[in-house]
């Protein structure tokens, strides 16, 4: 199913959002995972159903109350009962370069840090352990321990999978997925991975620090979802013996799934589901088990997809942005075979993290997801109608924001980006 994108007939006014213009050179790419801002953003979406009359929604000023106005297909809201500010954020720990996180069955959370480090927090008491036994990373630019996500038998089978930038040969590097059984502490503070073994790859390795990707999920088949960044090197995404800007999907024990839509080319190909991506660092399902990612564009165009079978999202031949260098890229529309994004933003956001919401505690944002903005250094909120996708609210958070999940009580917890970075419990605003 192929959609083409529009432009919002709104402005959406940034606030809160420091830092330097990206760099402009093609090598510096994903520097702005580091640094970017602007004072406009443009925010697009794909088109309302053939049916709708009404134009898309209004873009919602930043810091503005997070009460949408209206949907894609222009209808307008029900009454929603929102706290303005939504949110209350408390400090509960500090991590040196976090990177992803996920919480054990008895509430406490398992932190990578980008050097090397799985730690283990106890978001009660705030004392912050760690976790032995995990492997050596390439650990520079954006490579480091990645994810961290439990098997969906975890209480029974104590498997926990892992991803991190890898060295090999010639100053090359790949994305590498790995799981291990974890073993805790009877002090409650600390543990031990054992068992280790990589299950997965990213082929080929090559030079270069960026682009890794390496975000893990389960599906509720069971089935182990892999994003593989482009690493920079933008033409193999649209080759099938490459796994460079690709969404794999695997078994649980890192075999390749029979009904994969490449299955019968074998090798790389086999482990594919998707193609034409460039770096994905967000991936969750809705409620009704529809598979979403969200992607760094070049200069613009950062995008959110809805993921569909053997489909092809373009990089890099289409995008709504240009390379670093000024050089444009043909948008979504002048290729309607390349699956466009259900919603992307120009200047970029540099979305990482994202969760879609599934929790009581915030009952107004059940089947909402959150995208962390690291140049935005914002909490961005997204609605979803149907197929349908669009930013409804921007939360300026004051930080770049690298990590963003859903607690056990339905709180939502954030991950700071970079050193003496804060973990921060959201819970609704009483007022």
């Amino acid at each position: 199913m192929n959609r083409v994108p529009v432009l919002l007939s709104g402005l959406l006014l940034l606030s809160g959002c420091g830092g330097a213009i990206e760099a402009t050179s093609p090598t510096a790419d994903e520097q702005r995972e580091s640094a970017e801002s602007a004072p406009l953003l443009l925010v697009g979406t794909r088109p309302a159903p053939a049916e709708a009359s009404a134009p898309a929604a209004a873009a919602i000023q930043a810091g503005a109350t997070p009460m949408a106005t209206q949907r894609v297909t222009g209808g307008p809201l029900p009454p929603r009962r929102i706290p303005n500010p939504p949110f209350v954020s408390n400090e509960v720990a500090r991590f040196d370069e976090p990177w992803a996180m996920t919480f054990l069955p008895d509430g406490r959370l398992l932190v990578t840090e980008k050097r090397g480090r799985l730690r283990l927090a106890n978001v009660a008491t705030g004392q912050v352990g760690e976790i032995t036994g995990v492997p050596a990373v390439a650990y520079g630019g954006q490579g480091g321990f990645g994810d961290v996500v439990l098997h969906p038998q975890f209480a029974s089978n104590r498997l926990v999978y892992i991803s991190y930038a890898e060295a090999g040969s010639n100053n090359t590097r790949g994305a590498a997925v790995a799981r291990a059984t974890l073993a805790l502490d009877a002090s409650g503070n600390g543990g031990s991975l054992s068992n280790l073994q990589v299950i997965w790859r990213q082929a080929p390795k090559v030079t270069g620090e960026g682009h890794y990707s390496h975000r893990i999920a389960f599906g509720s088949d069971g089935k182990l979802w892999i994003t593989s960044g482009d690493r920079q090197k933008m033409d193999p995404a649209q080759d099938l013996q490459s796994a460079l800007g690709k969404l794999i999907r695997l078994n649980a024990d890192g075999s390749v799934p029979a009904d994969n839509p490449f299955a019968s080319q074998g090798g790389v190909a086999a482990q594919v589901w998707t193609l034409g991506h460039r770096n994905l660092l967000g991936i969750d399902f809705d409620p009704q088990g529809r598979l979403w990612t969200h992607e760094m564009g070049p200069a613009g165009g950062d995008e959110l997809n809805l993921i569909e079978r053997g489909s092809n999202y373009g990089w890099p031949i289409v995008s709504n942005g240009n390379h670093y260098d000024g050089t444009p890229i043909p948008n979504h529309d002048t290729r309607p075979e390349f699956n466009a994004p259900e919603a992307w933003w120009t200047p970029v956001i540099a979305p990482s993290g994202f969760v879609i919401y599934t929790g009581q505690m915030f009952p107004y944002f059940h089947g909402h997801g959150f995208i962390g903005g690291l140049a935005s250094q914002a909490l961005i909120r997204i609605e979803f109608t149907g197929t349908q996708a669009r930013e409804a609210a921007r939360y300026p958070m004051g930080q770049r924001i690298r990590e963003v999940e859903q607690g056990p009580d339905g709180a939502l917890w954030l991950l700071e980006d970079g050193s003496n970075a804060r973990l921060l419990k959201l819970t609704p605003n009483p007022n």
